[in-house]
């Protein structure tokens, strides 16, 4: 069911959401956390979209703060979404107008759960400190995604420098598959020092670069990155090789969701390493709503150590 509020108030969406349950029976007893999404118009379907699906894990109140800088007279158009059209979650959808826009805090704390956390999702253009923005204050945890910004590694570099805990981004959740791969293979034997890192990929992208500096921070060995464009079948990562002193062990992912892993003295064979869908970097990030200490290391201490190396 959507109901649309063209001319509305915090207070009228707030009275708009009780009656809605009062006359459908929806409940928001099983809500787990407010999402709170920040975007433009372009961007705001697929989001909802990815944030709905993710719901079914994680049941919970989206509200979707649509950007919309002009001077015309201040408004608020609002629609709720609830039932099918909602997933696990009631949706709010917010379009201030003129001087509307320029409180995004009020508009949204109004509509939050009570006594529950606040996650801040900006699928495409972020602040550039996400912990100081206005909705970044109101959060216990702010999910970025520097591939969406206009230049990926300047916003990293930014990231590292403005780094607050409870900070995230989706370049890194979307190597999960790939360091839960290698670190698997080092709790093997033979437990040999890995002597120097081979990580080619697109390095345009960040999650090559973060993959590269999670190696540098974690073993602290060399680690040399090479640039390959993707294609139509490879995304981001291409090859990963560590390399110890009488022994290698390598991913090679030349297709878009399985990889060949090839080790010393071992048959190759292939692994499951598919590209991850945006419901599943959003579902991953929501599962945990405290500081990601990894991600603290990678982005404040293993991205400068790879700078410095690549200089």
């Amino acid at each position: 069911m959507i109901v649309d509020l063209p001319g509305t108030t915090v207070s009228k969406i707030s009275k708009s959401l009780v009656q809605i349950r009062e006359q459908g029976g929806a409940v928001a007893l099983g809500r787990v956390l407010t999402l709170v999404i920040q975007t433009d118009e372009i961007s705001s379907e697929k989001a909802i979209e990815a944030a709905n699906a993710a719901s079914k894990e994680h049941p919970s109140r989206i509200i979707v703060l649509i950007d919309n800088p002009s001077e015309d007279s201040p408004k608020l158009d609002a629609e709720i979404r609830v039932g099918g059209d909602a997933g696990a979650s009631e949706v709010i959808i917010l379009r201030p107008v003129g001087a509307a826009a320029s409180y995004p805090q009020s508009l949204v704390t109004g509509l939050l759960l009570p006594d529950a956390p606040v996650v801040a999702w900006w699928p495409n253009g972020a602040p550039e400190k996400v912990s100081e923005s206005p909705i970044g204050k109101i959060a216990t945890r702010r999910i970025t995604d520097a591939l969406s910004q206009a230049d990926p590694r300047a916003f990293l570099d930014n990231l590292s420098k403005n780094y607050a805990p409870g900070d995230s981004d989706f370049a890194w959740t979307r190597l999960t598959l790939w360091r839960a791969q290698f670190a698997a293979l080092l709790d093997q034997p033979p437990h040999e020092e890995v002597v120097s890192v081979d990580v080619v990929g697109d390095l345009k992208n960040p999650s090559v670069i973060l993959l590269g500096a999670w190696f540098r921070q974690q073993l602290g060995c060399p680690v040399n990155m090479e640039h390959r464009a993707e294609t139509a079948g490879v995304k981001a990562v291409y090859l990963v090789r560590l390399v110890r002193s009488d022994s290698s062990i390598e991913i090679l992912r030349d297709q878009s969701n399985i990889a060949v892993l090839s080790q010393s003295n071992q048959p190759s064979k292939e692994l499951s390493l598919p590209v991850r869908s945006l419901r599943d970097c959003l579902a991953e990030d929501l599962r945990r709503l405290d500081p990601d200490v990894a991600f603290e290391k990678v982005i404040t201490v293993g991205l400068e150590l790879l700078g410095k190396e690549q200089k």
